[in-house]
């Protein structure tokens, strides 16, 4: 049980709702059924796409089922890919699928090994026991509960909302137990949503787990983006710090805020140089996020060291964990421009791979048509 546990609570993942009820469900030697949900909305970047397979890839060493949801009647209902239900199915199965297989790749996880699940296509298998499961959810919600857990789907409270929308969350609800998963996963801002299912799971008799993982910064904050984000943990105000992390989150709806999967290497390095990273300072920085998250468990897993040149000097200063950097970072002694230059390569190596078959390979076709897509609608 405790290599499993160590796995599933291993970072990226901030909050197990609830860590009890995942040690019962170990005990006794339940089947861990894993799933983890996206709305066929845009390109996939470090957060939707490296660090969120890095949780799937932990979940698939601790020998959990992984599946992946891809939420056509959500992203339908969200107005995303022009409102085409015909266009965000197809781009389902071919941009959005192989970003995820090569995300998961990239980050040390098995593609073979995790199922894609068609929203569409589950609701047909599911029949009238999907609607009655909706129903079954959308009683035990307020209107404004309902309201409040839009936020998941990147709208705040008070934004104008079609009916359409409201049914957003009872649906992510249903679906968790449609699938028959106990470990539900995402980030940390589709938190409303999973209590809620907690909260209903005596309706349908079993008893789910919550597993939510790190935001990862966007590229484009500002210092007062992350002077809101400082208030709010010095006032211990959750609702308002759930709010100020899902603003300043990576998004593929805001495309300045993002590293993409797909992304050439003239663009990292320029996305890079131009990332905000306040000196000495570690807390809300973008690229002390990317060290952590993304590129210190890349050099783990693949046994480099961990090495930042200083080109000024021509000396380089080798970190042995992340606290060491951080302190080092602090301290003055490893200078912005020199991070900025060290995650540009890194993540030019990371994403090599997926790169190559974005731009030169057989997902060309893809990547072009999810283009043409975005700019014509």
């Amino acid at each position: 049980m405790d290599k499993v546990l160590e796995l599933i609570k291993r970072s990226p993942t901030e909050e197990i709702l609830t860590e009890e009820t995942l040690k019962r469900h170990i005990e006794n030697g339940d089947h861990l059924k894993h799933y983890i949900g996206f709305e066929i909305s845009g390109f996939l970047h470090l957060g939707n796409g490296l660090l969120s397979m890095s949780k799937v890839a932990d979940f698939q060493e601790a020998g959990v089922e992984t599946n992946i949801f891809l939420a056509d009647y959500h992203t339908w209902i969200n107005k995303k890919l022009g409102g085409d239900l015909s266009t965000i199915r197809k781009i389902a199965g071919t941009y959005f699928k192989e970003a995820l297989r090569h995300s998961l790749k990239a980050v040390g996880g098995n593609a073979d090994k995790v199922n894609f699940v068609l929203g569409s296509e589950l609701y047909e298998k599911l029949g009238l026991s999907y609607l009655e499961d909706i129903i079954r959810v959308s009683k035990k919600l307020s209107l404004a509960r309902a309201k409040r857990s839009i936020t998941i789907a990147g709208r705040k409270e008070g934004e104008s909302i079609s009916f359409a929308q409201l049914l957003y969350a009872p649906m992510q609800v249903a679906d968790i137990y449609g699938l028959k998963v106990n470990l539900a996963h995402a980030g940390m801002d589709q938190r409303k949503a999973h209590v809620v299912a907690l909260e209903v799971s005596k309706e349908f008799g079993t008893e789910p787990v919550a597993v939510h993982h790190h935001l990862i910064s966007g590229i484009h904050i500002t210092e007062a983006q992350r002077a809101k984000v400082l208030a709010a943990k010095a006032a211990h105000d959750r609702g308002m710090l759930e709010q100020e992390l899902i603003d300043i989150k990576m998004s593929k709806s805001n495309p300045s805020s993002a590293i993409f999967v797909h992304d050439s290497e003239e663009e990292i390095r320029k996305k890079i140089n131009g990332t905000f990273c306040p000196i000495n300072e570690t807390e809300v920085n973008p690229l002390i996020d990317m060290v952590n998250f993304i590129v210190w468990p890349y050099f783990v897993r693949n046994n480099l060291p961990f090495e930042i040149e200083n080109r000024k000097k021509n000396t380089k200063a080798t970190f042995g964990t992340p606290e060491e950097f951080e302190a080092a970072y602090r301290r003055g002694e490893v200078h912005p421009l020199d991070l900025k230059g060290f995650v540009s390569d890194a993540l030019v190596s990371i994403l090599g791979p997926a790169r190559k078959y974005f731009l030169e390979g057989v997902g060309k076709k893809y990547l072009d048509e999810m283009k043409e897509i975005k700019i014509t609608r």
